[in-house]
């Protein structure tokens, strides 16, 4: 029997799984580790962080399985997108990694979009606007910010493949994640020469790019002992946590999308062809499927917004444990009718992308008086998310990509009365899978893909993934969410000026 790791390094914590060639997962294991903030919109990690929940997490799912170290063919990454891992010419780490939830790179964006002569052309050589949590304008802004740390900058990577440089010794990212570092050209799925040059930017700082299911390495000696595995082990491209979720969940045809509410929120949609919004609020990228492309919506602040209602607020007010403070928070919420009386709630706490691409966004809540409670405030909470992400869904409807069925990942598809308010506020069913263990499923299964046990990524999920309930939409709480949400989508504008006056306030 062959087995497979999938590995996820995400912003929170590291997830490893294993699994059988016929998609049983075999073993899990998850590590957390630290988030530093330095100043408001400023995120970063120490990628040290990484690599030891790595070690950590590969060891404990190899001692839990009992599985031999020879059985484990190949290993799939994934990991949170767009982050910017600096090294020297030795391989040091020359500062800590700046994330994709990080927004201090506005002047820099402004720059490349410039340079590129404009939005319009440099969505036609990137299929993408820049965004201040790519990378690009990350390695701009140690250029700019600090001078010395460039200096010394020889190599770029994503997250992921800071962890694939420590298991293999090479160089290399694939197509998925690299379609987020605005850096290249998705369409022939290389590099952008002419953005590199346009915006002074060596080639040589970048890895070699591959298709996500290709094998760039074997485990080093030294990776294989500290992982207690063997140096015949594969590593293979793997994906960007929002590609290797949607491998994960069989996103990997025309007509089917995906619904995730992790720490950020994600609409995703396959796409057999490159296909653009023309003002840039969708991401276009490459998918972790061989010649395919997907269209993505990114709320930066959905999971994370009701993390911060619950530990920040609700748990502080009433002392709830931590260990029921959610459970506890929902079933105040299930008691609110749909809409929550009128009240609202934009979760742009940290920032927006999908669709206004607006690092000075700030959250807030619109509607209170004295009849609302606490379960107002959180089903509120939770249907701001929920109306963030029909706002890309309304998007990617609009350019006529058909959306036959909607599939729910993440936290938002556990608990049944958020897969309920999905389907409420999208008008649409609502589906789960049989097993739902996101990116590093997804990883994994490329993982058997690049070890020859399937023919393809959609041969893999065809065998591996069964779609196991659905929910339907509720006809009279569909007809309010309709009425409110134009009226959420108008906030923004209305408060737009107030937002970035607040927003400089608080930089101070």
């Amino acid at each position: 029997m062959s087995y497979y790791l999938g590995i996820d390094i995400g912003t929170s914590g590291t997830k490893t799984l294993l699994i059988d060639v016929s998609g049983k997962v075999i073993a899990e294991a998850n590590a957390e580790y630290p988030l530093e903030q330095p100043k408001p919109g400023w995120t970063q990690q120490d990628p040290e962080h990484w690599w030891k929940a790595t070690v950590s997490t590969v060891r404990e799912v190899m001692k839990a399985s009992k599985v031999k170290p020879e059985a484990v063919k190949a290993i799939g990454l994934s990991g949170q997108m767009h982050g910017s891992v600096f090294l020297d010419k030795d391989d040091n780490v020359i500062r800590p990694a700046l994330l994709w939830n990080d927004q201090r790179t506005a002047a820099q964006c402004e720059e490349i979009t410039a340079k590129a002569g404009g939005r319009n052309a440099l969505i036609k050589l990137v299929a993408n606007p820049a965004l201040t949590g790519f990378q690009a304008p990350k390695i701009l802004w140690l250029r700019d910010n600090e001078k010395r740390n460039f200096d010394r900058l020889a190599k770029v990577l994503l997250p992921k493949d800071e962890i694939r440089r420590r298991l293999t010794g090479d160089y290399v990212t694939e197509v998925s994640d690299a379609s987020g570092t605005l850096l290249l050209d998705v369409v022939k799925r290389k590099w952008s020469t002419k953005l590199l040059s346009k915006i002074e930017l060596d080639a040589a700082l970048l890895p070699r790019v591959v298709e996500s299911d290709e094998v760039t390495g074997t485990l080093t000696s030294q990776a294989a002992k500290q992982l207690g595995l063997t140096t015949d082990c594969k590593v293979v491209g793997g994906a960007g946590d929002c590609a290797a979720g949607a491998v994960g969940n069989g996103v990997v045809k025309s007509g089917v999308l995906s619904t995730s509410i992790g720490t950020s929120g994600v609409m995703f949609v396959h796409s057999d062809e490159p296909q653009y919004d023309a003002a840039g609020r969708l991401h276009t990228f490459c998918h972790a499927v061989n010649g395919k492309w997907h269209m993505m919506g990114v709320n930066l602040t959905s999971g994370g917004a009701l993390q911060w209602w619950v530990d920040s607020v609700v748990q502080g007010l009433a002392g709830i444990p931590e260990k029921s403070r959610y459970e506890a928070a929902t079933r105040e919420a299930e008691k609110v009718a749909a809409g929550s009386n009128g009240l609202l709630f934009l979760p742009y706490l940290n920032g927006e992308r999908t669709p206004h691409a607006d690092p000075n966004a700030r959250g807030s809540f619109v509607g209170l008086n004295t009849t609302h409670t606490r379960g107002h405030l959180t089903r509120c909470v939770m249907e701001g998310i929920t109306f963030a992400l029909r706002d890309s869904l309304a998007i990617i409807e609009s350019l006529d990509v058909p959306v036959k069925q909607v599939r729910a990942s993440g936290g938002g598809s556990k608990n049944p009365m958020w897969r309920q308010m999905q389907a409420d506020v999208f008008g649409k069913k609502i589906t789960t899978l049989e097993v739902e263990q996101g990116p590093a499923f997804g990883v994994a299964l490329l993982a058997a893909v690049g070890d020859g046990a399937y023919r393809n990524v959609e041969a893999a999920c065809k065998a591996t993934i069964k779609v196991a309930d659905e929910t339907k939409p509720d006809r009279s709480a569909v007809k309010r969410y309709d009425e409110l949400f134009p009226i959420y989508r108008d906030l923004y504008a209305s408060l737009k000026d107030s937002m970035n006056k607040l927003a400089d306030i608080q930089g101070r």
